[in-house]
């Protein structure tokens, strides 16, 4: 008679690896047409639907680059949600620890995006480019450069207002570590 073996599946943590078992393990792929890689990053089909899109890291940041949580709202609408959802949910924060996160991930304001839209910076630039950005515009258009214009003026004083924007959010993010 043969000794009986004790299973490897007793007790906590189990000591086999995950996806072990003898079924084959369920892998979503991506629900882009042809794409054969795993659809492992939820997109939303439409605003304000539970049903969504599955698609992997490159197709879900195509498809978010072209999303605009917003539409059809006007500002006023829009600046609502915002603050109900901010409050709801603390922001977006939550989304910043994934990998496929990009420059929407909720590590800068609304804000900080027009602010670098004013510097004609991409979302996700550092801050030695805005840095870099800001220096070489405001000389375009400082003041002493170009007395009497007010245009240049006005431009001055619109990117002095966004590098403050952008320089207290960084230091933001520097304090919380």
């Amino acid at each position: 008679m043969s000794k009986a073996r004790r299973s490897n599946d007793w007790g906590f943590p189990r000591w086999r690896g995950y996806e072990a078992g003898r079924e084959a393990a369920h892998i979503r792929l991506c629900d882009r047409h042809g794409c054969t890689e795993a659809g492992d990053c939820p997109a939303p089909k439409s605003p304000n639907s539970p049903d969504r899109w599955y698609f992997c890291q490159k197709h879900a940041a195509e498809y978010n680059a072209g999303w605009d949580y917003f539409a059809g709202l006007d500002k006023e609408e829009a600046e609502q949600r915002e603050s109900q959802e901010r409050a709801e949910s603390g922001g977006y924060k939550e989304a910043a620890h994934y990998g496929w996160a990009g420059s929407g991930d909720g590590t800068r304001s609304r804000d900080e995006m027009r602010a670098l839209e004013v510097l004609g910076l991409d979302p996700d630039a550092d801050f030695d480019a805005v840095k870099k950005a800001w220096r070489a515009k405001a000389k375009e258009v400082h003041p002493d450069v170009r007395p009497g214009d007010p245009e240049a003026a006005k431009a001055f004083q619109s990117y002095q207002v966004a590098y403050e924007v952008l320089r207290q959010g960084e230091e933001r993010r520097e304090w919380r570590g």
